[in-house]
């Protein structure tokens, strides 16, 4: 596909396998319901990113393309991740989208439901102004990072999905222009999930 913006917008997700997704809170609530709420996420990210004009779109999936069920074929392009961690696979995406001439590019997963456009539209815009930005997940991680030019080190040494994640990051960017987004809830366990009405008719299925 043809380059037709400076921006794109990179969405990492786990295809939607009971098992293999959210597995940390299907020890909870079981397979079922973990899976109907994972895929609740995917709907709401993918109309998120819908709404996001100007930016090329590419869904990166963890195994193999999806069905076009979630991800519109008119308006994601499909990637597979490469390499053996999540560092690894946000490296080589980002090497990929540098070499294609993007100049701004962020990163984000699909399991966060407090993500809208307009938060979409605001990374880009810091973007203009500096060399990185990056969106705090609670629980110390970050569910979103952009950049505009190769950091050294910013994937590489990080124990991913733990709370030192996001210290590690910033250490990385010392030296660069950061801008930092509203810290956000991620859904990774029961925990992320308790007591928010939104998913209560997932929970309560016979």
């Amino acid at each position: 596909m043809l380059r037709s913006s400076p921006r794109a917008l990179l969405i990492f997700t786990r295809n939607p396998v009971p098992g293999k997704c959210k597995t940390r809170l299907a020890a909870t609530i079981g397979e079922k319901a973990a899976l109907d709420i994972y895929v609740f996420l995917l709907r709401h990210t993918a109309a998120q990113c819908t709404g996001l004009e100007g930016v090329q779109k590419m869904v990166y999936f963890s195994e193999s393309p999806g069905d076009g069920v979630i991800w519109d074929t008119e308006i994601f392009e499909y990637r597979l991740q490469q390499g053996t961690d999540l560092g690894m696979r946000m490296q080589h995406a980002f090497e990929d989208a540098f070499k294609s001439g993007y100049g701004e590019i962020i990163v984000i997963g699909s399991d966060l439901l407090d993500l809208s456009t307009a938060d979409l539209e605001n990374a880009f815009e810091l973007l203009s102004d500096n060399e990185a930005v990056l969106g705090p997940a609670q629980d110390g991680g970050y569910y979103l990072l952009g950049l505009t030019r190769p950091v050294p080190g910013i994937f590489h040494n990080k124990s991913w999905g733990t709370k030192t994640v996001l210290k590690d990051t910033l250490g990385d960017l010392k030296n660069f222009r950061t801008a930092l987004l509203p810290v956000r809830n991620d859904i990774d366990q029961y925990e992320d999930i308790e007591g928010n009405p939104v998913f209560e008719p997932f929970l309560n299925k016979e």
